[in-house]
C-alpha cells in the first residue's frame, strides 16, 4: 500500500529497551493531496528513520504496512513504513538499457504486414 502527500510533522523519536534489546521510532505525518487531504501518521523503525531522512515539506510516496494488535480487549493500528521515495522519482526513472522491448515493427514494414 502506498501514501504520497506531503509530510506535515516530524514527531519526537522515541526509544526503550524491551527483552529483545534496544528499540527506536519515529512517527511522522503526512497529508495527502486532493479535494479532500487527509492527514495520516505512520512511523519508521531502527536503521530505517537514519535511511529515509524524513524532512517537514518533503513531497513523498511512503510504502506502508498496516498491522493491528490486540492488548487487553482493546485494538491498536500500526502504520509502518518500508520504503520512502521522492514523489514522482518511481514515475520518471528510465527503464534499464537491457530492458527495452525491441521495436514493434522493421524499418520500411507497414503496421498491417503480418510476419507470417
Amino acid at each position: 500500500m502506498e501514501l504520497t502527500g506531503k509530510i506535515t510533522q516530524v514527531l519526537a523519536e522515541q526509544n526503550g529497551t524491551s527483552s529483545r534489546g534496544p528499540w527506536r521510532k519515529q512517527e511522522y505525518i503526512i497529508e495527502t493531496a486532493g479535494q479532500y487531504p487527509k492527514s495520516v501518521c505512520f512511523m519508521a523503525w531502527g536503521d530505517k528513520i537514519d535511511e529515509f531522512q524524513i524532512q517537514v515539506g518533503q513531497e513523498l510516496t511512503v510504502s506502508i504496512n498496516l498491522e493491528s494488535r490486540e492488548f487487553k480487549g482493546r485494538w491498536y493500528t500500526d502504520v509502518k513504513a518500508w520504503k520512502v521515495v521522492p514523489s514522482g522519482a518511481a514515475n520518471n526513472a528510465a527503464p534499464p538499457a537491457d530492458n527495452v522491448p525491441p521495436p514493434m515493427y522493421e524499418q520500411g514494414q507497414a503496421e498491417d504486414d503480418i510476419p507470417f
